[in-house]
């Protein structure tokens, strides 16, 4: 999607985005936590890593085709959630989650949706619930019975959020001024009033299990950038892992997911799956990410840049990136994702990646 003079539609996203957005949306949008060193290495990243293409191989049909959690994806990537997403369009997650039926994609919908999850599901995407868990945790139980009443096919469990880190708007926090209609519209009325509502801090191995019990679905932890923590994750039943810094808001200079991701993949092996998001901005970022270990990436600021532009925006964005994704894994050897287990260059000495 790109032309000889260099640059590319997806590369522009965020510029064109900006001027679309009013300073306190932008800034919500943007911001990472402290001095936001994480947030700022976050697409450098990938572009540290370097790659070893196989020559040679008929290339001829590519199948850029995945199995997350049993299912099929017609992408190697899908929608991380974010909040706010009416206040990027009116239509919100809906048109978010028609482009992303349309291409074939998972969408991760946050609990801080401002659309229903039933109104979600009637546009045929593929959806995973995202939740962060309160300190009692039975008053996550309408939400969770909500989200599998609508259809959603997994649990995405975040872990790296005990307490929002802090960040320092140069205006007025955009959740003062949102319409309450843009956000949490699948809890109860008076949730956040409730004793015991607010993020729990003693968040252990045993949620993963409750969770899945809970809910009867797979359960993906999301936030994990140590080895040792996603082993921990698989022992109590995850079905994924989530190599996330969740945007750089959270524990500012922590090291990019794409430094975490080879350990993390070697640390779970085969036994669940494992996926990535930060700074994915194009199609060699997603072949970078498949190399490294990654079973999928999410993607969520540029979903938000493409946003603006309603679900034609969200629609072009997903294509836009399939062209290069398809591309990349050409110019690679490489027919389907599962034949990049073995391009990253860094860790050639340790073998190719479990697929």
């Amino acid at each position: 999607m790109g032309d000889a003079r260099g640059g590319s539609w997806l590369s522009g996203l965020g510029a064109r985005a900006a001027g679309s957005m009013a300073l306190p949306l932008r800034e919500y949008v943007e911001h990472g936590a402290g001095a936001g060193v994480t947030a700022g290495e976050a697409a450098a990243g990938w572009g540290r890593l370097r790659l070893r293409p196989h020559v040679l191989r008929d290339v001829t049909s590519v199948d850029p085709t995945v199995e997350l959690l049993g299912c099929s994806s017609r992408v190697p990537w899908g929608v991380a959630p974010t909040s706010l997403q009416r206040a990027v369009h009116p239509d919100g997650e809906l048109a978010t989650a028609r482009a992303s039926a349309a291409a074939g994609a998972v969408m991760v919908v946050s609990s801080n949706a401002g659309s229903t999850f039933d109104d979600i599901a009637a546009t045929g995407v593929t959806w995973w619930l995202q939740v962060y868990l309160p300190s009692d945790r039975t008053l996550a139980g309408p939400l969770l019975d909500r989200a599998v009443a609508a259809g959603a096919t997994a649990v995405v469990l975040t872990v790296d959020t005990p307490v929002v880190a802090t960040w320092h708007p140069s205006e007025a926090l955009i959740w003062d001024l949102a319409d309450p209609a843009w956000t949490r519209v699948n809890f109860d009325p008076g949730y956040d009033d409730q004793p015991g509502s607010e993020k729990a801090l003693d968040l252990g191995p045993h949620d993963i299990d409750w969770l899945r019990e809970r809910t009867g679905l797979p359960v993906v932890v999301k936030g994990v950038l140590r080895g040792d923590d996603a082993r921990r994750c698989v022992q109590a039943g995850a079905a994924g892992v989530w190599v996330s810094t969740h945007g750089g808001r959270q524990l500012d200079r922590s090291l990019s997911t794409a430094a975490a991701l080879p350990e993390v993949r070697r640390a779970v092996g085969a036994d669940a799956e494992v996926y990535v998001d930060g700074g994915v901005r194009s199609g060699l970022d997603v072949v970078t990410a498949l190399a490294a270990g990654a079973d999928a990436v999410f993607v969520g600021r540029p979903v938000l840049h493409a946003l603006v532009e309603g679900e034609a925006g969200v629609a072009r964005w997903h294509a836009a990136l399939l062209t290069e994704t398809v591309e990349a894994l050409r110019l690679a050897g490489c027919r389907t994702p599962a034949d990049t287990r073995d391009l990253l260059a860094d860790d050639a000495d340790e073998g190719p990646y479990p697929v």
